[in-house]
């Protein structure tokens, strides 16, 4: 039977109940998380969010009336307990803040009681995930999860302290918006007052924030929820948290100096990690050629090097059609894996099919410096010597080569590098490689809807010196943009936007809008720059990417309280559902159900 506090009032959370406090009286209340009944004294475990303290009710003490409800606690249970704090008894629990101390119970109420939950309520779950969403009420009472949003409150709470000292003023922008068809696919939201017409939830704020440069603000931020229908992964969601910011009359290297001071203090305050200023910065080209890819790790070495020189004459048919095709061949030295069962190449292989290769050539280098190759008879023994001294291989290295245009080979041995770091345990969770990726392409050519979009979007400036090509060579003019890098997650990323009318058309030109395309999507942007608007430039983090990464998690959905699972279900409410056909009417909709492809 259930029990109210009637007046009774906590005067501390678990942990906060230390040495100080012995000799004093303490109400604690919380979950039990065991309790062990020694015949005569009962051992129970109190949970709540900071940690657990160890109550001990012994019935010469507590009287036989609380003696008895001790006895009926299990796993769960919420209660509420007074008792006087002493040192522990028994040995010292290293593992416990609490552990050199314990509670003496007085008495007990039960304020829940409590089912046996569906798997335990402990640290380092090995129950299956798709379980614990579904009991995510439960699931969010562990202790790592309860952390991790912790931790996302303590930032989110640092974020806003320095941008409000640093002049920022935080306003919120819509969440019912237009449809633009750029970018990701909409969430959209029927209008009941217009029937046939739609909201679209916001995948940024990019347009408000730009708006409220014109309108004079100066220096925006939010803490925005943003909206994307597109397949998930691990870093992921339908609907995902960003750290939103705009910043009037600046240049790069302002918006670039605030935000590494904004990560210092984060860092520092919330891990006690020093990050070392300025943080390095890389043209997308270099990360590209280095790396290949523009959100590179540096936690590790394995560069890309590109060999197309040294193997232009060589009779292989795989390296000579990428060349003659106008692409190249790169190759990795994974160093010290010479001796690599052939077994696990052909995984590598496969892996790299899997990112657009056609195949995977090797060298193995044996310890006594002889070649395994699956392509050596098709070259000479110079041939060969000089394509290992160009990878720098040494006795004992792997050497892996993709043959293709530069966009897959780039793809195959950016992806590969990651898998074999992997696999070799090269990527440390305690360290943090920070890095910005600048001067990235302003376009980028679909093959599909045969022409450019916009890398970042519409209003990306191209860097001042490659103006001249944008109508001329448009896939060779660079932007104005940069990506913050953390471990080869990209954490977020901005620009310098257009403020120039004859800029912007020339841009709207290049990605085939007409005029009257332009201001049918974006007119509202547009007009308000008729009327005076500030250079203006702006960044946005992805929150839930910067704390799963500070938190040392695999997926976002370990640092959002209420995440959705791969097809953008929620398995705790079992959103989304069929809705009432009365609400389907005043919404004007009718549902055709389309037949399933065979």
């Amino acid at each position: 039977m259930s029990e109210s506090m009637m007046g009774m009032r906590r005067s501390h959370r678990c942990t906060e109940v230390s040495q100080e406090n012995i000799g004093q009286k303490v109400t604690v209340m919380g979950w039990v998380q065991k309790s062990r009944n020694k015949g005569g004294i009962i051992f129970v475990d109190l949970r709540d969010r900071s940690g657990i303290l160890q109550l001990i009710f012994e019935e010469s003490e507590c009287g036989s009336e609380n003696f008895a409800k001790a006895e009926k606690l299990r796993s769960e249970f919420v209660i509420a307990v007074e008792g006087n704090v002493v040192e522990r008894s028994g040995a010292v629990n290293e593992n416990l803040t609490t552990g050199a101390i314990e509670v003496r119970a007085l008495s007990v109420r039960i304020l829940s009681e409590a089912e046996t939950p569906p798997f335990p309520i402990e640290e380092d779950s090995k129950t299956k995930e798709e379980l614990r969403l579904k009991y995510r009420y439960l699931d969010l009472r562990r202790p790592d999860l309860q952390k991790n949003l912790i931790m996302r409150s303590k930032v989110a709470t640092l974020v806003r302290q320095f941008l409000s000292e640093e002049g920022f003023l935080e306003i919120e922008t819509p969440m019912l918006n237009k449809s633009t068809p750029e970018g990701a696919r909409d969430y959209l939201v029927p209008s009941r007052v217009h029937p046939g017409n739609f909201y679209a939830l916001p995948q940024s704020p990019q347009l408000f924030k730009q708006l409220l440069m014109c309108s004079g603000y100066d220096r925006y931020f939010q803490l925005a929820k943003c909206f994307r229908d597109e397949d998930l992964r691990a870093d992921r969601q339908p609907e995902f948290t960003q750290i939103d910011m705009e910043m009037s009359f600046v240049e790069v290297d302002d918006v670039l100096d605030v935000n590494e001071r904004l990560l210092e203090k984060v860092f520092k305050e919330i891990l006690d990690v020093e990050i070392s200023l300025p943080i390095q910065r890389m043209k997308w080209q270099e990360a590209m050629d280095r790396f290949g890819s523009d959100k590179p790790d540096l936690r590790f070495g394995m560069e890309l090097k590109d060999v197309t020189e040294v193997v232009k004459n060589v009779e292989f048919v795989v390296f000579k059609n990428a060349i003659e095709a106008g692409g190249s061949v790169r190759g990795i030295n994974a160093e010290g894996q010479g001796a690599m069962p052939r077994k696990k190449i052909d995984a590598l292989v496969e892996f790299a099919k899997g990112y657009g290769a056609k195949g995977l050539a090797y060298i193995a280098i044996g310890e006594d410096g002889s070649y395994k190759s699956s392509f050596a008879k098709f070259m000479t023994p110079e041939e060969m010597n000089a394509l290992v001294e160009a990878m720098d291989g040494k006795n004992g290295d792997l050497l892996l080569f993709a043959a293709d245009k530069n966009k897959v080979v780039y793809n195959v041995l950016g992806a590969l590098r990651l898998e074999i770091a992997s696999q070799l345990g090269l990527l440390d969770k305690n360290e943090y490689r920070f890095l910005w990726v600048t001067e990235f392409p302003l376009l980028e050519w679909d093959e599909e809807q045969n022409r450019f979009t916009a890398m970042h979007h519409p209003f990306t400036m191209p860097m001042e010196e490659d103006l001249y090509l944008l109508e001329s060579d448009p896939g060779k003019v660079r932007a104005k943009a940069y990506d913050i890098v953390l471990n080869g997650t990209e954490l977020g990323g901005g620009s310098i936007r257009i403020h120039q009318n004859d800029v912007q058309e020339k841009m709207f030109g290049v990605l085939g809008f007409s005029k009257e395309d332009a201001y049918e999507q974006f007119g509202f942007l547009l007009n308000a720059f008729k009327y005076g608007v500030p250079p203006h430039a702006g960044l946005a983090y992805g929150l839930d990417r910067l704390i799963m990464l500070m938190a040392k998690e695999d997926s976002i959905r370990d640092v959002i309280a209420f995440p959705k699972v791969k097809d953008a279900s929620c398995l705790m409410s079992d959103a989304p559902n069929v809705v009432d056909a009365k609400q389907l009417k005043e919404l004007a909709i009718a549902i055709e159900m389309m037949e399933q492809e065979q």
